[in-house]
C-alpha cells in the first residue's frame, strides 16, 4: 500500500525537495553579492526533475545484497544531487562578482511562488485521499 501512495505523491515531493535546494542555492548567491570573485550558482530545475525521477523509477527494483552488512536502499524519490551550474553573467563586475541581485531577487520570488504552490498541491492530494478513506 505504501508503495502505491509513494507513487502518487512522489513528482510533487521530488519538486518541493528540488525547489528547497534551490532556493538554498539562490540565498547564497544573495548574501554573497558583496564577496569578490564569487560566482553565482543556479541549476536546470526541468533537468534536475527529470533526472530525479528516472533514478527513482530506477531505484524501484530490489538490490541483491552479498553481505548482510551492506545497507537497504530507500532513496526511491530522493531528488539527489542536481547538477550545479554557474551563471553566465549579463554585465561583468569590476571585483569578479557575477552575481545580480535583480535576477537573484526575481529568480528567488519565483521559485518561492512555486514551492508554495508544490505544497498546495501536495496538501490537496492528502485531502483528496483523506476523502475517499474517509467516504
Amino acid at each position: 500500500m505504501s508503495g502505491k501512495l509513494d507513487d502518487y505523491l512522489r513528482l510533487n515531493e521530488t519538486a518541493i525537495n528540488l525547489r528547497a535546494q534551490r532556493q538554498q542555492l539562490l540565498a547564497s548567491n544573495i548574501a554573497n553579492a558583496d564577496t569578490p570573485n564569487y560566482k553565482a550558482r543556479d541549476m536546470d530545475f526541468s533537468k534536475s526533475l527529470q533526472s530525479a525521477l528516472d533514478r527513482s523509477q530506477a531505484t524501484n527494483m530490489p538490490l541483491n545484497k552479498t553481505n548482510p552488512a551492506h545497507l537497504d536502499s530507500n532513496v526511491n524519490g530522493a531528488p539527489g544531487d542536481p547538477t550545479i551550474l554557474y551563471r553566465t553573467p549579463l554585465q561583468s563586475s569590476a571585483d569578479g562578482n557575477t552575481v545580480d541581485m535583480d535576477v537573484e531577487r526575481n529568480q528567488f520570488a519565483d521559485n518561492a511562488v512555486h514551492y508554495e504552490a508544490g505544497l498546495t498541491l501536495i496538501s490537496s492530494q492528502i485531502k483528496d485521499m483523506l476523502a475517499v478513506i474517509q467516504g
